[in-house]
């Protein structure tokens, strides 16, 4: 009896054995295929280069409105140029100048009156420098006042007005310029400013014509219109900031010419002829 029930019990554990194993290697099977799977496609992922980001092009800056722009937008970026370079080679040149002049000024004042006489001092000026030519003016109004046009001017007038005459013409060549700079310091954001506005109106019509007002449309125009009052600010601001500090530059320059005058008509005065070159 128990040999029976021990034959059952094993019976139906063998057909257990045999109802379980087929649906776990079924399961299996799809487990191991869904990993292959994988596996093959993480090299083939890894092994694809990533795309290079795509460089975006702005279709309404400075590049794309000299490219696509009209006559007026090319005509005004054309003037704005020109008044900007001259502006940059006006403040250069006479930054050159003044600071040649004031040089020169330091010279004069420790040498020229050290000198034997006025000839010599002369001499020793640099050739076509303001300071010789105030020099050479007065020397030659002090030895040449005869005429009958002259003789109802007593001496010392004719130097004085030689030498103030002269010291002028030098004050007039040092501001020579500066009328350019502060012209562009004064018109250049009106010319950015006219450029913004046609280059606005010229947007409306096109959105107009389109009939199309998203902001796509509205947007790009209006900011490359406004590119003209920043270039025109741009020019505008260092011609004046170099206006006036030329200006302040030209005073303390022409305060030590007016002292070299003053000091040669004292000299003069006190040598009514000079001697031989």
């Amino acid at each position: 009896m128990i040999s029976r029930l021990s034959a059952v019990i094993a019976a139906f554990a063998f057909a257990a054995t045999l109802a379980v194993s087929p649906v776990q290697a079924q399961d299996q099977k799809p487990a191991d295929a869904a990993s292959a799977v994988v596996a093959d496609a993480a090299p083939a992922t890894a092994a694809a280069p990533a795309a290079p980001a795509a460089a975006v092009e702005n279709p309404y800056g400075l590049q794309a409105m000299l490219k696509h722009g009209d006559m007026v937008s090319k005509g005004v970026l054309a003037l704005l140029a020109l008044m900007s370079m001259g502006s940059w080679y006006i403040m250069i040149t006479k930054l050159w100048d003044t600071q040649k002049m004031g040089n020169e000024a330091k010279e004069v004042r420790a040498t020229f009156f050290k000198k034997a006489s006025l000839a010599e001092g002369v001499k020793g000026l640099k050739e076509g420098s303001a300071f010789r030519f105030i020099a050479e003016s007065g020397i030659e109004a002090s030895e040449h006042h005869e005429g009958a046009l002259t003789e109802n001017i007593d001496h010392n007038s004719w130097v004085t007005m030689s030498v103030d005459r002269s010291v002028g013409e030098v004050g007039t060549r040092l501001q020579g310029g500066l009328g350019f700079l502060a012209t562009v310091g004064s018109t250049s954001p009106f010319i950015g400013l006219f450029g913004t506005v046609w280059g606005i109106l010229q947007a409306l019509t096109a959105i107009g014509v389109a009939g199309q007002a998203s902001i796509d449309k509205v947007a790009g125009p209006v900011g490359e219109a406004l590119i003209m009052t920043a270039l025109g600010l741009a020019v505008a601001v260092p011609a004046v900031l170099g206006y006036n500090w030329l200006v302040n530059r030209n005073k303390a320059v022409m305060s030590n010419v007016r002292a070299f005058g003053a000091d040669l008509h004292g000299v003069l005065m006190g040598n009514r002829s000079v001697s031989k070159r």
